[in-house]
């Protein structure tokens, strides 16, 4: 294990959308279409977006991310959700149950979502040589020192290992405004969150 600089993705509200919701949002055999790759590999912005309607506000123009997924995800900030009145928990992608639901409105219609709304939780996503090499593995939890103006420590960032990933962590709107932060800026890896705790303990 070793400390090492990463790249910043910042993730604005967004929603991953299932071949069903799709089609009832914007129209039978619709496809996605692709306007700007994403930072990792086969993840895109899509042109098509939504509103979200929650029991006290809405948010328009909400991001669509490709590809399809097996199911539809809406990852807001803490800040949308006092707007939206939606208590999101604080969750992994895909860990949806028990989580709260909103209304998705399309140009073709609506969705309503029993689950699905998720503040995600802050991560870095590793391909497994990159993992190796920096001694990791899946689901560690590391700390990030983010150095500047605003300088602070993100402790228990989750490190997430796939074939399909490279190094990038993700953070969102929130995180990035409280540590004056932007895509493609540089923070550090500091080593696992237990040992750099140990060490100011």
């Amino acid at each position: 294990m070793r400390t090492a600089t990463v790249s910043i993705g910042v993730s604005n509200r967004h929603v991953h959308l299932s071949p069903k919701h799709l089609e009832m949002l914007f129209g039978k055999d619709y496809s996605l279409a692709e306007v700007k790759d994403l930072g990792q590999p086969g993840q895109f912005a899509a042109q098509e977006t939504v509103s979200l309607v929650g029991p006290k506000g809405i948010v328009e123009g909400v991001r669509v991310l490709g590809p399809i997924r097996k199911s539809t995800q809406v990852e807001i900030s803490r800040t949308d959700s006092f707007r939206l009145g939606i208590k999101a928990p604080v969750k992994e992608s895909g860990d949806l149950a028990g989580t709260p639901g909103c209304m998705l409105v399309g140009p073709a219609g609506t969705v309503s979502l029993s689950e699905g709304v998720i503040i995600a939780v802050r991560h870095i996503h590793m391909s497994p040589k990159e993992a190796k090499q920096l001694g990791y593995k899946d689901c560690d939890r590391v700390s990030v020192l983010v150095e500047g103006e605003r300088e602070l420590c993100f402790h228990s960032v989750i490190v997430r290992v796939h074939p399909d990933f490279r190094l990038e962590m993700h953070i969102d709107t929130d995180e990035a405004n409280a540590s004056m932060l932007a895509t493609g800026d540089q923070v550090k890896i500091l080593g696992r969150t237990q040992d750099a705790l140990d060490l100011v303990g």
